[in-house]
């Protein structure tokens, strides 16, 4: 045998050795590592998401009727209504502000709409409620961003200003408008899905386009990340702030007319702590109230948890009391959980502070 015969070169029946398979290089650890980084890193940034899966199979489990259609359909018209209220929250805590205005909002449009002119034409009512919303809106936004007021002082007192109006209006008693169509959003279905739900869904894409794709989204992070450092890049920053918050107004507006519209009266108690369920939905969303992080994704994810275990519990018949109890344990838990970097379970999490929306 010629030793400078390859050995690959062997004739067959010449006990030729197999051929030798390439060990595994450093890339494949790598793309390895990647995948699991970006899978952690999705993970921790999307926890909201196994938090819904876990409500949905629990619920399940203890309520039979909890995924029925009927229901379902009920949880899509309730979310719709706070879901509108945790979006406009949602903008506002993106700038490193606070509306606890939202609430009495919801309530004074609710009124307002189905009050005036008698409630006789559902147009009317419609703009009134907006624009009622919009109102607030100018209101909060020209004091905090104009006059530098803080946003928790002045929505603090736009709080009481609504919810006083609304009494001072109503003298503690219902609204009843006119117009035998008032309702008709509410109880419209396409396909099975509320309407109502619809229109929340339709500003969901709404929002995400514009804090995605538009200069004006680009803004509203640059501004909640720092101001000081928006202003000298540019950006103005007082007219991005009075912008947002007379966005966040008149979509409390309009959830205050389909409020009225979904229980066929506009009721002074309306939209009370709606503000706390927005803020609760907005933090378990993993928005920062620091301002600069946020996705409208898991603000969504946020509002439909709340709005599952609402149900749940009224399903479990669970009174009131105990529901705000299980309620701010549930916030309170969900900040615990936050505050234990889990980076310790998911090494893909990003250091950095602040990202844009997904």
């Amino acid at each position: 045998m010629d030793l400078n015969e390859p050995r690959g070169s062997a004739a067959p029946g010449r006990g030729s050795d197999p051929p030798v398979k390439p060990a595994p290089g450093p890339a494949a650890g790598l793309n390895a590592g990647l995948t699991w980084q970006a899978s952690g890193a999705w993970a921790t940034e999307h926890y909201s998401v196994f938090i819904l899966l876990l409500l949905v199979i629990v619920g399940a489990i203890l309520s039979p009727a909890f995924l029925g259609i009927r229901n379902l359909q009920n949880i899509g018209l309730q979310t719709s209504i706070f879901g509108l209220v945790t979006l406009a929250e949602f903008l506002v805590v993106l700038t490193h502000g606070i509306d606890i205005s939202v609430g009495s909002v919801v309530g004074l449009s609710g009124v307002l709409g189905a009050g005036l002119f008698g409630g006789s034409n559902v147009f009317v009512a419609v703009l009134i409620g907006v624009g009622v919303g919009a109102l607030v809106g100018v209101i909060n936004g020209y004091l905090i961003a104009y006059r530098a007021l803080e946003p928790f002082i002045v929505t603090l007192g736009m709080l009481s200003l609504a919810r006083g109006l609304v009494y001072v209006y109503t003298q503690g008693m219902p609204m009843q408008p006119s117009a035998n169509d008032f309702s008709t959003v509410a109880n419209l279905y396409v396909i099975g899905i509320p309407v109502e739900f619809l229109i929340w869904v339709a500003f969901i894409f709404i929002v995400s386009f514009v804090l995605r794709h538009t200069v004006f989204g680009r803004r509203v992070y640059a501004v909640g990340s720092s101001a000081d450092a928006a202003r000298a890049a540019g950006v103005p920053v007082r007219n991005t702030l009075f912008l947002v918050y007379l966005i966040a107004g008149m979509l409390s507006g309009l959830a205050g007319f389909l409020l009225a519209a979904q229980v066929e009266v506009g009721t002074p108690t309306a939209g009370n702590l709606y503000e706390l369920t927005a803020i609760a939905g907005v933090v378990i969303g993993g928005t920062r109230l620091a301002g600069g992080k946020g996705s409208v994704f898991n603000t969504v994810v946020g509002t439909l948890i709340f709005g599952g275990i609402t149900d749940l519990l009224v399903l479990l018949n669970i009174n009131t009391f105990e529901t705000e109890a299980f309620t701010g344990g549930l916030i309170l838990g969900v900040l615990f959980l936050m505050s234990l970097h889990m980076p310790k379970w998911f090494p893909g999490r990003s250091s950095r502070a602040h990202r844009s929306p997904v």
